[in-house]
């Protein structure tokens, strides 16, 4: 019998500790909850889900709630498509907004086949580890090593090497996270509005022979693109050409007719059209090490 009344005093112990417990969770959720917009959920779930933060915020949920909470405007998702965005703004009864989207820009041309290597880089395979063994092979101090960091850090396929070791970005997929910006030792890429077209495909600094002996496609400061070219909208600027976007509704493809390398390139269609007068590279093969070494 005692053991039964003991059995039955623990029980009933236990079943007043666990209403006990009930009703202070109860409270504490009660006076702790956080009411939550539920047109959060819905804007999340018509977002692309990339998280890359091209819309200045740290991912798609912070950028649902800045939308719904009226911080920003759906537009700045240029990631998304824009009948989409349009949507998530007429289910909020809001403006769309207007933003431009932005891609990365590479500011070199030098492939193997046009620009020479000083020495044969046979260490580990990237281009920061190269870049800290004197700058890199390349002859250019400015170019690009060629070693695919940018590539291999970019999560939206959006760039692939050539077969002369140049980055190719795929304007469709860029989403303008600024990854392949941070990751080149050479600070060889930027965030550009496609809108952009006129582009310097050459940050050398050395003086024109130089820089071509270097590389063939190089900016070679003729000063014929600044004098083709609305007043105001390009400069030389140390012995480089320079676009000041300020101006970039006077840009036109007659700054690049005259270039005589092919550095000053118009964008058009995913491609980098050059001038009439730039040479022509036929070559495919990779350049012999300067100095023919």
């Amino acid at each position: 019998m005692e053991t039964m009344g003991s059995v039955a005093l623990a029980g009933g112990f236990m079943a007043m500790l666990g209403g006990l417990l009930a009703w202070i969770l109860a409270m504490a959720n009660k006076r702790l909850y956080v009411w939550e917009d539920p047109r959060i959920e819905q804007v999340e779930a018509l977002l692309p889900k990339a998280n890359c933060g091209a819309c200045g915020t740290a991912g798609c949920r912070n950028f649902a709630e800045s939308v719904v909470a009226g911080a920003i405007d759906p537009s700045k998702c240029t990631v998304n498509a824009p009948d989409m965005n349009a949507y998530i703004a007429q289910m909020l009864g809001v403006d769309m907004g207007q933003t431009e989207k932005r891609v990365a820009r590479l500011a070199c041309a030098g492939g193997s086949h046009v620009a020479r290597n000083r020495a044969d880089y046979k260490g580990l395979g990237t281009c920061r580890a190269a870049a800290t063994v004197g700058g890199g092979g390349k002859d250019c101090a400015w170019g690009c090593l060629g070693l695919g960091d940018c590539e291999v850090v970019c999560d939206f396929d959006a760039i692939h090497m050539d077969q002369w070791g140049l980055p190719v970005v795929d304007t469709a997929k860029c989403t303008a996270c600024g990854d392949c910006v941070e990751v080149c030792p050479k600070a060889l890429f930027s965030l550009q509005p496609i809108a952009r077209r006129l582009w310097v495909a050459c940050k050398n600094r050395a003086d024109g022979d130089t820089a071509e002996a270097q590389c063939e496609v190089a900016c070679t400061a003729c000063g014929k693109c600044v004098a083709d070219s609305a007043p105001g909208l390009m400069k030389l600027d140390g012995n480089l050409a320079t676009i000041d976007y300020e101006f970039n509704h006077l840009a036109s493809p007659e700054s690049i007719q005259r270039c005589p390398t092919g550095a000053i390139v118009w964008l058009e269609n995913g491609a980098a059209r050059k001038g009439t007068a730039a040479k022509k590279i036929v070559r495919i093969s990779p350049l012999p090490l300067a100095g023919g070494r």
